[in-house]
């Protein structure tokens, strides 16, 4: 993380102060953020199928575009 961005978001001033957490601790949270992340995609991917053709239009996709997201395994960025 960049000095920039420890300062962009008051919190992460915070965190960034802290002890370090033990491992487990750390395994916990990283896992946390991954599952939180995986279900995010699946979320946004299956709204991303579900989208009109104008609405495709505003944000620059073409319905095949949408298709191939939409369809892709949530663990896959």
């Amino acid at each position: 993380m960049t000095h920039t961005a420890a300062h962009s978001h008051p919190n992460m001033s915070y965190l960034n102060s802290r002890a370090s957490l033990p491992v487990l601790a750390q395994a916990a949270v990283a896992f946390a953020v991954l599952v939180t992340k995986w279900s995010n995609r699946q979320r946004t991917r299956k709204h991303l199928r579900h989208l009109s053709a104008e609405q495709l239009k505003d944000i620059g996709l073409s319905r095949q575009d949408a298709h191939y997201q939409g369809t892709l395994p949530f663990w896959r960025p």
